[in-house]
Parts: structure tokens; sequence; C-alpha cells
């Protein structure tokens, strides 16, 4: 791997996406600290991690002028008890699955004078194996969410089932949509974000409004 073979790798995602422009999300829980310098010196500025503590010690190894100009964002199942360190080092947490992790993460934020940047998982597919609130779930539990005074809630997170077809993958990211959608009409609210897609499924995702992809194999194999 090396910041030349990134370069290649994420040019041809681009080229497979045009004319859509997501932010692309270099998801390195899998990788050293050398993907996240490499994909930085390719251009990119939004990280991804899901394993708090290994992540942390990633971040703080970087480079202060990677530090400065990247966006972390927390993408795995976040337990609460990890949640304290998780607002001190991420700009967003993508997987926001409950309204009791919501209160906790807004509670911390608001120890640090922080509001802290979240998605709200969504369980498009009802897998018991997945996290994530149901569409039920998610309208039960809105009004609540809205009101907590230390979350800043940009939009929706959602995957897709492994080894769907491209018309289950079109099924659940269309839902994704309709749901921010009908979120912002019924709440006159704006949010803007919609991260689904993944290396495998990325170009559905775009297809179907995803503003943000998170990439791993794809960006360095």
């Amino acid at each position: 791997m090396s910041i030349e073979s990134v370069k290649e790798n994420l040019l041809r995602v681009r080229k497979t996406i045009v004319p859509y422009t997501p932010n692309i999300i270099a998801v390195t829980k899998y990788y050293g600290l050398e993907a996240i310098t490499d994909a930085y010196g390719a251009g990119l500025r939004n990280f991804g991690e899901s394993r708090a503590n290994d992540a942390i010690q990633k971040i703080e190894a970087l480079p202060e002028e990677i530090r400065q100009n990247s966006t972390f964002h927390f993408i795995g199942h976040l337990q609460t008890n990890k949640v304290n360190k998780v607002v001190k080092y991420f700009d967003y947490i993508q997987s926001v699955d409950s309204l009791h992790l919501a209160e906790v993460i807004s509670e911390s934020a608001k120890v640090l004078d922080k509001v802290q940047k979240v998605l709200l998982q969504i369980n498009i597919s009802g897998e018991v194996q997945k996290f994530g609130f149901s569409e039920r779930e998610l309208y039960d539990n809105l009004e609540k969410l809205l009101k907590l005074s230390n979350l800043d809630i940009c939009g929706f997170m959602c995957m897709a089932p492994l080894g769907a077809s491209e018309e289950e993958l079109d099924e659940v990211f269309k839902k994704a949509e309709q749901i921010k959608t009908d979120v912002n009409k019924k709440y006159s609210l704006n949010l803007k974000e919609l991260s689904m897609g993944m290396s495998d499924d990325y170009e559905r995702a775009v297809a179907n409004g995803a503003t943000m992809i998170r990439l791993g194999r794809i960006l360095f194999k």
C-alpha cells in the first residue's frame, strides 16, 4: 500500500460514481496508522473507525497536521461505557442506535462543552444481527431525540444486507432516503446526511441518495 495506490483506487471509485460526489469516508479500522497517512496524502480527509481504543491510539499518534485537518467518524456499535472517549475524539458518531445511547452521548458532550454531530442508525432490513432503530422506533423516539441539547442530528446511517441483489440494495437505500425526506418534511428539518454504501454496494447507494459512503477494502487493496 502507498499513497499512489490509494490515489489510483480513489480515482477509480470516483469515476464509477460520476456525476455523484458524496463524501468518501476512508474506513481504516482494519488497517494501521499508515493507511490514514496514505489516505490523507491521497487527498482524503474523512476517516472511519469502529473500535474505540484502537482508534484513539491511532488518532493520538497521527501528525498534528493530519489530526487538525481531518474529520473522524465513529461507525461501529458504541457501548455506553466507551461514550466519553468517543465523544472526546470523534467529530461524528454515525451509529446512534437507541434513545438511551443518544442521551448518554448528549450528557457526555455537555460535560465537554461540545455539541456532538451524530447520525441515527436505522435498520431498514430488520436483520436481528444488525443494530439500529426500526422505522417505527425511529418515529416513536424522534421528538425526544431532537430535544437532546448537545446533539446535532445530521441525518441517518444504514447498512444493506450482505449478499443482497441490486434490486434488494435499491429497495433498502431508497427506503432510507425516503425516511430522511419524510422526517425533514414532518418535523420541518433540513437533515442533509445519508451515510450508506460500502465497498461492495457503494454504487447503488450513491444512485439512491447517499451523501457519505464508507470505503475500506476498495481503497486499500
